[in-house]
């Protein structure tokens, strides 16, 4: 699956940790330095810019290039220590959907910007006191209407790469696999898994990867902004006065909703993989049974389909309560960050603007921490899948078949 489409796949996504690590403390420590003496001003660094100027401050043109000059460094070293037939797409392409990605979510930043004055100038508005004109509405319109431009271009740009990116991994896999078809032509489920499988791996990839690296961008673009929202609001209910209330009740929830989860699902992947397994059982001898009038007889069939039957209850009975947890829990989350507010609402400390923005951000960072949370169904058929994969890969290397792949059908 990886080997297929990255150049030593371990070491290649060490070093990707460490060159990020590295890289980390160079933005951090001398990079204002580094800055200053290209000429970017990073002195001057204020209240947030409501509008597109958001982009093109000294901070944004500094990351660009930073951003630019660290990865031609890294595919450079790869190049020329480890060539790989897929690396300009492994390597540049991820870096590239990275970037985009990580720009949409700052797309999202800015509008959280513009909620504020928007929503203080709409709330003096309708305060009826005539000091607030109707070119000052439209205006913030306008600046609405060019950031939400910028968002749709960047998704559709963003998509239309990570398609072709899934495609071209999802062919180097094919590649792989082809070319050790005389060895694995045996194994069983082999042509599902190489076309089925791969396909099913690839548009996994398409959804669940671009949501994973979104809900990490989002997590680093919106936690200090979270942190600076906390210094409206100064106590929680039930808890009273503490540090920044706001993350510490983020954090809280987040984490109690992903254990959670993760508990009440933990049989899934196991399951799913299983279905996997009485599913291809059967198509295979159906299959069978259009060449050879010898196979598929009813009793065997019938013994087939019962095994898919079986396994299929056990699924819709356990995703019954999980569903049942999932639901409740994405329920009171709707309703979480009102409830903590409402101390801070009824003091009266907060402004329609604050509260709209405490509300985007509040609830950007919670569906980033809650990916698990959102994803869990999606990440219970990628985990199926790769079991399938991986076991079909250690039995063409000769290795020890999982034991999930050793239990009979019906087990």
């Amino acid at each position: 699956m990886f080997e297929s489409f990255f150049p030593r796949p371990r070491l290649f996504f060490s070093s990707v940790l460490l060159w990020t690590a590295i890289g980390m403390v160079v933005w951090y420590g001398p990079g204002d330095r580094i800055a200053g003496m290209l000429g970017f001003d990073l002195s001057a660094a204020g209240d947030p810019v409501v509008g597109l100027g958001y982009f093109h401050t000294p901070e944004f043109l500094w990351f660009y290039l930073f951003y630019f000059v660290w990865v031609l460094l890294f595919y450079a070293f790869w190049t020329i220590a480890q060539p790989h037939p897929w690396q300009r797409w492994s390597i540049l392409g991820s870096a590239f959907i990275l970037f985009t990605t990580y720009f949409g979510v700052q797309v999202s930043v800015a509008i959280n910007n513009w909620r504020g004055p928007f929503f203080d100038t709409f709330q003096k508005a309708l305060s009826g006191s005539g000091t607030v004109t109707a070119g000052e509405l439209y205006g913030l319109l306008s600046i609405f209407a060019e950031i939400a431009l910028t968002s749709t271009v960047v998704f559709v740009v963003t998509r239309f790469v990570v398609s072709h990116y899934v495609f071209r991994w999802r062919t180097a896999m094919n590649d792989f696999y082809m070319a050790r078809w005389p060895v694995i032509r045996k194994i069983e489920g082999a042509s599902q898994r190489v076309q089925e499988d791969t396909m099913r791996f690839a548009t996994i990839m398409e959804g669940l990867g671009v949501a994973i690296v979104d809900a990490a961008m989002t997590l680093i673009a919106f936690l200090p902004v979270l942190w600076r929202l906390s210094a409206h609001v100064t106590e929680l209910p039930l808890v009273g006065a503490i540090p920044h209330p706001l993350f510490v009740a983020l954090v809280v929830w987040a984490v109690f909703g992903t254990v959670l989860l993760a508990l009440v699902g933990i049989r899934l992947p196991g399951l799913e993989f299983a279905n996997q397994r009485v599913e291809a059982a059967y198509r295979k001898e159906l299959v069978y049974g259009e060449d050879d009038a010898a196979r598929a007889d009813p009793p065997t069939v019938a013994e087939l389909f019962r095994n898919v039957r079986a396994n299929y209850f056990r699924l819709y009975f356990h995703y019954m309560y999980f569903n049942i947890a999932r639901g409740l829990y994405i329920q009171a989350d709707n309703v979480y960050v009102n409830i903590i507010l409402v101390p801070t609402i009824v003091a009266g400390r907060l402004t329609m603007g604050l509260w709209q923005q405490i509300l985007t951000a509040f609830g950007q960072v919670s569906s980033s921490f809650q990916f698990l949370v959102n994803s869990w169904t999606t990440i219970v058929e990628m985990l199926s899948i790769y079991k399938r994969l991986r076991a079909f890969e250690a039995a063409f290397r000769g290795e020890p078949l999982p034991a999930i792949e050793q239990r009979p059908e019906a087990d």
